[in-house]
């Protein structure tokens, strides 16, 4: 089976319609089989108080970066005619009611969820109803940072089990291929009875790829640049055009032989040993690189406002963001609908997670 490949351009356009034309002609030149962006507003992803995120390349204010790269629905149908132009398909990655919008307005037959929003659960409940609406639509998840109970959480609110794709991930920038414990795809595959493939974060264009290929993966993700220096969120770990070009080939390649082939050929090529360290133990924990990102880089419960005490919290006040490094990590998605209406015993500040302390009497 040769796996759909998706070059990643992510946010690298910039918002410029130029650019994005430039690297979908170049994705589509590769013979990558979609062109995946994304569709950002950032107040669908992180409080005005994130403060810096430490990203490939440094630290990165990144509300404030994520405000300029928001623009409206044309921008998004400009980018899926250029798709259509230079023949190759068109998928987007929403993060919240606001992108999901343009998305629905889009009507596409394919929407792909990030890894930290997989326990963003009200949000995975509007993209798994309008799959159910729509019957032939697919969708997409990511599981890095996640826990194999975050996974079969998601997962139960999705019933169309053959329209759905889990990308095997490590949320970590980059990641280190020995960490990529590629075992698990077989594994989930067998788990869940849905496809299972790669979303891939490390720098090297072979060896993660090649190797989810021989454990039948059905999809490969790969974050696209024209250059490492542009200045794009990811562009420090992306594949350069030549890069995704050769990985493509060799991806292509690969799937000719039976996979039991294709790992012969790899030992050949990393070792016995080596190939065993990609393929790991085949139990699922978080990966050592993103363990740390875990609560924090995932959805929590956040008081968008100061809240003094004796609020009541209500959808109006919280919202489910990211934490990343700055503010306090809040409730996990799944425990909000037990505390909304009920009043906090102490002030929450702007941007901070609400914790169950907040709630509970001294």
């Amino acid at each position: 089976m040769t796996p759909i490949i998706i070059a990643e351009l992510g946010t690298t356009h910039g918002g410029s319609l130029n650019r994005a034309a430039e690297l979908i002609g170049r994705a589509a030149e590769t013979g990558a089989d979609y062109a995946k962006v994304q569709v950002v507003f950032a107040d669908d992803i992180i409080h005005p108080n994130t403060g810096d995120v430490p990203l490939p390349g440094g630290k990165t204010p990144l509300y404030e970066v994520f405000r300029k790269l928001e623009r409206e629905l044309s921008f998004y149908e400009e980018l899926r005619r250029i798709c259509q132009r230079e023949g190759i398909g068109y998928l987007a990655t929403p993060f919240g009611p606001k992108s999901w919008e343009i998305l629905r307005h889009m009507d596409e037959e394919m929407v792909k969820i990030a890894s930290p929003e997989l326990n963003y659960l009200p949000f995975i409940q509007t993209v798994s109803r309008w799959q159910q609406e729509k019957k032939d639509r697919s969708v997409i998840l990511s599981t890095g940072v996640s826990l194999l109970a975050d996974i079969e959480r998601a997962l139960s609110l999705f019933p169309q089990k053959d329209r759905l794709t889990l990308l095997h991930c490590i949320t970590s920038y980059p990641a280190p291929p020995e960490e990529y414990n590629l075992s698990l795809i077989p594994l989930y595959r067998s788990l869940f009875g849905c496809s299972v493939g790669l979303s891939d974060h490390s720098t090297d264009p072979f060896i993660v790829p090649l190797t989810a290929t021989s454990v039948g993966a059905s999809m490969i993700e790969k974050h696209f640049c024209l250059s490492h220096k542009d200045g794009g969120l990811d562009d420090p770990i992306a594949l350069e055009a030549d890069d995704f070009s050769r990985m493509v080939s060799e991806v292509k390649e690969a799937a000719e032989f039976s996979e039991e082939a294709q790992r012969e050929r790899l030992k050949k090529r990393l070792g016995a040993d080596g190939l065993q360290i990609v393929l790991g133990s085949g139990k699922k924990d978080l990966a050592p690189a993103e363990a740390a990102h875990y609560g924090r880089t995932n959805r929590s419960l956040h008081a968008l406002t100061y809240l003094p005490a004796g609020t009541v919290l209500t959808p109006e006040n919280t919202a489910l963001l990211r934490t990343e490094k700055v503010l306090r990590p809040g409730l996990e998605p799944k425990n909000v609908p037990a505390v909304l209406g009920k009043k906090l015993t102490r002030p929450v500040e702007s941007g901070q997670g609400i914790l169950w302390d907040d709630l509970l009497q001294d």
